[in-house]
């Protein structure tokens, strides 16, 4: 995105009114907060299908055009382009329909009179301005989340090769699972990989499934194997980095959130096992 006053910005000005698109191209061509290059689509479908052939810094949206009129048009234009800031004209009566359209992802909206012509530029050029910092805190925000996950992740890994941990979980095997027995650990981090995926589709679409019983099964397999803390932390983490391989920011923080909880149920489980195995329950 170009910010610089001594760089044009990139206008996509989406009006049918040919008065108005007149007007506006005046604004931009007068403005004295830099220069700009002025595109013009008549209707909806045609600025999305500029919207997919080129890049643009600004959209100046109507939300009275032929063939689509309110907050529909502007969220139809933010799902084609949700990085590029929006500016809407409204009529003088729409000045509540400006407030939602702000409400909904646009940048800001102006009303269609004497006054749109001396602050159409400035507050295109103000908008992009917004959106550059926008941009800017969310990738600080995003880097600073991927250094705590990463933090995290090394954390728990860490306790697999802690001694005091060692010596736990030597009191059920001699080797980690890992090492003992590879493909039988390749196949329990697979099923709580899948477990791992379930519990986020829980999460973002409300979906009930039960995975407990799923957990408690990978328990008794861990159990059975006379796994220990260790193992578990294992089987864990190499799930966890199987899954935020590749993954964005957001879906890679809720795989960490929701593994702290899993982790925890698992070993839960595996102490239910160990204790039912020392009544006698077990044999």
């Amino acid at each position: 995105m170009r910010t610089g006053t001594d760089t044009p910005l990139e206008v996509l000005l989406v009006e049918d009114n040919p008065g108005d698109a007149r007007l506006a191209a005046e604004a931009f061509a007068s403005a004295r907060i830099g220069t700009f290059t002025l595109t013009r689509a008549e209707r909806l479908t045609e600025a999305l299908e500029l919207l997919q052939q080129r890049s643009f810094d600004a959209i100046v949206l109507d939300l009275s055009l032929p063939d689509s009129s309110g907050l529909d048009t502007l969220q139809r234009v933010l799902h084609h382009a949700p990085d590029i800031p929006v500016v809407v004209l409204t009529m003088l009566s729409d000045e509540l329909l400006g407030v939602q359209a702000v409400n909904a992802g646009a940048q800001d909206y102006l009303q269609k009179d004497g006054c749109v012509h001396e602050s159409l530029a400035r507050s295109v050029r103000y908008a992009v301005e917004r959106q550059r910092l926008l941009r800017e805190l969310q990738h600080a925000r995003q880097q600073e989340q991927l250094a705590r996950n990463a933090h995290e992740i090394a954390a728990v890994e860490q306790l697999s090769h802690d001694t005091r941990t060692s010596v736990t979980a030597q009191l059920y095997s001699a080797l980690p699972l890992r090492d003992a027995q590879p493909d039988l650990f390749s196949e329990l981090v697979a099923q709580y990989g899948h477990i791992l995926d379930q519990r986020l589709e829980q999460r973002a679409y409300k979906i009930e499934t039960n995975t407990s019983d799923t957990l408690r099964e990978i328990a008794n397999q861990l159990g059975f194997l006379r796994a220990g803390p260790r193992d578990v932390v294992d089987v864990h983490t190499h799930a966890i980095r199987q899954r935020v391989r590749g993954a964005s920011v957001m879906r890679m923080q809720a795989y960490v959130e929701e593994g702290r909880l899993l982790v925890l149920e698992l070993m839960g489980y595996l102490v239910s096992y160990y204790r039912a195995y020392a009544l006698g329950g077990i044999h």
